[in-house]
């Protein structure tokens, strides 16, 4: 305890995140959602909560169900995102205009297209396991493998390409790193003692790597360590970190050279080796904050984000992907977007930059494709089966 207060103390004087602080949130938060998961589930689950350790288990379900065959659009999409917007809102809360979106070559328009947008519940509901979804604008929406849905909501990670799907889920005396096709064969266990919480799994740009950070199932809040591991070696290789980040909900950039992560009080950004590159300017204690970072631009130069003000629930660090500005990694400016004044919801940057922007629209929402020099290319209302999900990766 004693040790722990010294950290803390010269944490303020560092105006710097401690390990402690913030898994510390973290536990807190795994333990609200394993509660709402007993009361929902009753006998189907059990949820033991230690508060001498901070420590929430999940039960696991059953394997998962044979994939079923696509989904047909059988609700109507969303009103058109061109009717009269409702509510306005600003990408930048109040500050003042942002910066501009372009800085470079103009991109070409015509090659800039939509990927696979892959969806996961947006909130708890109570099921032992739901699907992930995916959609392409103007495609069909094909249901994909079915998951815990602590983990789609916690701690999924869907490969670049779109082909493989990473999660940690517990069989009671261990949280285990699995991954799989995104139909659900060739599941595999591939570590044990993996992190689900603070440090999810993230893949590396390749989909040969997925960055974790190891910690005893019962000593989830405790010291741990950061490791890449090859899911392509038989040996199942891992490369460790020297350092333990105070950090967590990491992002890999396309490019991959730099990962995003959270500390207490905004967003660090570290070299694949775990040293840090830089801190993103404009967050205080006083100030912005943040704990939840949702995508990174390929070259690591912006990170979309929800920012807020201290207060309300900013102790809850579980992973939430919802966006309410993109800034500059750089000078911690917020970068405009064309929005027509409505409400932004998510952002995901894909590969070459662009963007798939979810916004408000009426009743639904809408997903517009922006270029990296900040120009809507085009716009298309999402299906209203979609409404109470929330995408989870933009894929090839």
């Amino acid at each position: 305890m004693n040790d722990q207060r010294l950290r803390l103390d010269l944490s303020e004087l560092a105006e710097e995140v401690t390990v402690v602080d913030l898994r510390d949130r973290t536990l807190r938060t795994s333990r609200r959602l394993g509660i709402q998961r007993a009361v929902a589930t009753s006998a189907a689950a059990l949820v033991l909560i230690a508060a001498a350790t901070g420590t929430a288990f999940a039960i696991r379900p059953d394997q998962s169900p044979n994939p079923q065959p696509a989904d047909t659009p059988s609700v109507t999409a969303t009103p058109s995102p061109t009717q009269p917007p409702s509510p306005p809102a600003s990408t930048s809360a109040g500050d003042p205009p942002g910066t501009s979106p372009g800085s470079g070559s103009s991109t070409n328009t015509s090659a800039v297209k939509f990927g696979k947008l892959v969806y996961g519940p947006a909130e708890l509901t109570g099921a032992e396991a739901a699907n992930l979804r995916s959609w392409r604008p103007g495609d069909n929406p094909v249901r994909l493998l079915a998951l815990p849905e602590l983990a789609l909501k916690g701690n999924v990670s869907v490969s670049p390409d779109g082909r493989r799907v990473a999660w940690v889920d517990s069989d009671g005396n261990s949280n285990n790193l699995f991954v799989a096709n995104v139909d659900g064969s060739d599941r595999q266990k591939v570590r044990s003692d993996v992190d689900p919480y603070c440090v999810t799994a993230v893949w590396s740009p390749d989909g040969r790597q997925l960055l974790f950070r190891e910690t005893k199932a019962n000593d989830a809040g405790g010291p741990g360590r950061y490791g890449v591991l090859d899911v392509r070696s038989t040996a199942k290789t891992v490369r460790w970190w020297a350092t333990e980040p105070a950090a967590c909900h990491a992002l890999w950039s396309a490019d991959g050279r730099t990962i995003a992560m959270n500390t207490d009080l905004g967003v660090t950004l570290y070299a694949t080796d775990g040293t840090t590159r830089r801190v993103v300017p404009g967050f205080s204690r006083d100030g912005w904050r943040s704990n939840d970072v949702a995508s990174l631009s390929p070259d690591g130069s912006r990170v979309a984000l929800l920012r807020e003000k201290p207060g309300g629930d900013d102790g809850d660090v579980a992973r939430d992907l919802r966006v309410n500005v993109v800034l500059d990694t750089r000078t911690g400016k917020s970068v405009a977007l064309p929005l027509g004044g409505r409400e932004l919801w998510q952002l995901h940057f894909q590969t070459d930059g662009s963007m798939v922007v979810r916004v408000r629209a009426g009743n639904g929402y809408a997903v517009l494709l922006v270029d990296e020099d900040g120009r809507k290319i085009s716009e298309t209302a999402e299906l209203a089966a979609f409404r109470d999900m929330q995408i989870l990766a933009v894929v090839a």
